[in-house]
C-alpha cells in the first residue's frame, strides 16, 4: 500500500540526509551526556542541568527521526560504527572549559543546521511535507537554542545591534 503519495525514486535521497542527520544527532546525543558529567566551574550548575535538558531533547529528536525513516518505508542506519564513517560531528574530549564546551556545542548547532537543510532540499523537491514540517520545527528550536547558548557566551558589555528596523 502507497499511503506517502511521493515518487519513490524521490525517497531515497531523504533517506540518506535523514540518515546522516540521524548519525549527527547521535554524536550530539554523546556530545552533550560527556559535557553534561564533565563540566566544571563556577557554572557548573547551569551548564550541567542545561546540557541534561539538551540530551533528553535530543533524545526525542534520535527517535522522531528514526521513525520518519521507517515511515519512508526504510531501515535506518542503527549501528554506532555507521554513525561515526558518516557524521559530520566528531567526538570530543571531556578536558574542556565550560566555555569551549558551549562553543563547541555551538558549532555541531552549525552542522546540525545544515544538515537539516540538505533533508528540507530533498523533501522539497519529493514534494515530502511530513519531513519538511518535521525538520523546520528542528530548525527553529535548534535556532533559538543557539541564540542562547551565545548569549550565554558574550560578555555583558557586548550589545545587539543597537539599530531599529523599521
Amino acid at each position: 500500500m502507497n499511503y506517502l503519495n511521493i515518487n519513490k525514486d524521490k525517497i531515497v535521497p531523504i533517506v540518506s540526509e535523514l540518515n546522516v542527520l540521524l548519525a549527527d544527532y547521535h554524536l550530539y546525543y554523546q556530545k552533550l551526556r560527556n559535557f553534561h558529567w564533565n563540566v566544571l566551574g563556577e557554572n557548573f550548575f547551569d551548564l550541567h542541568n542545561r546540557f541534561e535538558e539538551m540530551y533528553d531533547e535530543t533524545k526525542e529528536k534520535i527517535d522522531e527521526i528514526a521513525e520518519r525513516i521507517i515511515t519512508l518505508k526504510y531501515h535506518p542506519v542503527s549501528n554506532l560504527s555507521d554513525y561515526l564513517e558518516i557524521s559530520r560531528i566528531k567526538e570530543s574530549s571531556p578536558l574542556k572549559t565550560d566555555k569551549e564546551m558551549v562553543s563547541t556545542i555551538i558549532e555541531d548547532h552549525r552542522i546540525l543546521l545544515d544538515q537539516l537543510n540538505k533533508v528540507i532540499d530533498k523533501a522539497e523537491k519529493a514534494g515530502d511535507e511530513g519531513t519538511i514540517d518535521l525538520m523546520g520545527a528542528y530548525v527553529r528550536e535548534l535556532e533559538k537554542s543557539t541564540w542562547m547558548l551565545n548569549a550565554w557566551s558574550k560578555d555583558t558589555k557586548e550589545a545587539l545591534n543597537s539599530s531599529f528596523v523599521k
